[in-house]
């Protein structure tokens, strides 16, 4: 099996873009609680980059891989060009 490494400017764009619209309009992305997300999910993400970004969260959250979205925050707060390889 392969080692598949996520993309890291999907997981920039998830800890720095904030929700457009709905309940938790203006809360960065990474930030949606996991039962919105769950309800989102069960309405069916949208096919855009929004979808995209949202059903990636919902995925590394019920996956119980949210240090993946700690460890990009802290890469960037820390101003580093690049993220750190995943163990």
């Amino acid at each position: 099996m392969k080692n598949l490494q996520p993309d890291p400017k999907v997981l920039i764009d998830i800890v720095q873009t904030q929700m457009p619209y709905g309940k938790y309009k203006g809360t960065i992305i990474a930030d949606i609680p996991i039962s919105y997300l769950e309800w989102m999910s069960g309405k069916g993400f949208t096919k855009d980059k929004l979808g995209m970004m949202l059903s990636t969260v919902f995925e590394i959250k019920t996956n119980g891989l949210s240090e993946i979205l700690f460890v990009v925050r802290k890469s960037l707060n820390k101003g580093q060009g690049i993220i750190p390889k995943l163990k």
